[in-house]
């Protein structure tokens, strides 16, 4: 039996902040059956901080909105709404508000925390709180940042003149049958237990019933999608988050008449072959032998 969820924006609480001021609303994790993905949406204050502190696994971070800064061993950054990122498993890390609203992110946590052991997480000792400066995306000694703006998902903006990243293979795109990838989070930015990207649909945009040997996130960003999960049909929105565990049989539609645009993980890692299985091609092969 494959397994799925389907969590409504307006279905989940906010939690309270804590007495550092962050808070953090887990959208998929252990309790879920989830075994490699720990996936939710952390906020914070101006002025509220994360105490600095390790993982047992793999994080990658996309700013939804507003400002914080992230503190490393290597120096302080003043991550915006676009930002994107990974924190290597054993890197010492904390976070601090920024700007009159604080900031608001999505977190990939890969394999899942587990509540038994601490939730995989151990506190270290304080990191400098430095004065905090911009990532800089063009400079190809950043290794573990990036940024993605809405409009790169075009396919017919990505000119020498309109990009405004280097043009290195960071500002690639895949598009088939309407549908528009933009990898962030990847090997390429040195991960290795999971993935994130964006996914643009056209109007016409539209997946076919498919499952993979890995599980997937998908927090919807813009517009709306007809969803397909081992049979049951959800009409998506923004701000709903829906998960497929490996071997989960899915399909996607635009279903509306603008750009539908989502934020997805996958975890571990797509294999370098066979990472798609398409219900169509195996019906087609049953259906040519049997005739």
């Amino acid at each position: 039996m494959t397994r799925h969820l389907v969590r409504r924006a307006a279905a989940v609480p906010e939690p309270p902040y804590d007495e550092l001021g962050h808070r953090r609303r887990e959208l998929v994790g252990e309790g879920d059956g989830s075994v490699h993905t720990g996936f939710g949406v952390c906020e914070i204050r101006p002025d509220g901080r994360v105490a600095a502190h390790v993982h047992s696994y793999e994080e990658s971070f996309h700013l939804l909105d507003g400002a914080v800064i992230l503190d490393v061993p290597e120096g302080s950054y003043l991550l915006e709404e676009g930002d994107y990122g990974l924190l290597p498993v054993g890197v010492p890390h904390a976070w601090r508000g920024a700007g009159g609203t604080g900031g608001r992110w999505a977190d990939m946590l890969a394999p899942v925390p587990r509540a038994r052991y601490g939730h995989d997480t151990q506190a270290v000792p304080a990191l400098p709180a430095r004065e905090p400066v911009r990532i800089d995306v063009r400079d190809p000694r950043t290794r573990c940042f990036g940024h993605i703006e809405p409009d790169r998902m075009d396919p017919g903006k990505q000119s020498q003149d309109l990009l405004a990243e280097s043009a290195s293979m960071r500002t690639a795109l895949l598009v088939y049958s309407g549908i528009t990838v933009k990898p962030m989070v990847d090997g390429d930015l040195g991960a290795v237990s999971s993935t994130m990207f964006m996914v643009r649909y056209a109007p016409d945009g539209v997946a076919g019933a498919h499952d993979h040997p890995f599980e997937e996130t998908y927090l919807i960003l813009e517009g709306r999608t007809d969803a397909t999960f081992d049979g049951e049909r959800y009409r998506l929105g923004p701000g709903d988050v829906a998960w497929a565990g490996a071997g989960c049989v899915h399909g996607f539609a635009n279903a509306g008449e603008g750009t539908l645009r989502w934020l997805e993980t996958q975890a571990p890692q797509p294999p370098s072959r066979h990472s798609y299985r398409f219900t169509r091609d195996w019906e087609y092969l049953r259906e040519a032998l049997g005739s």
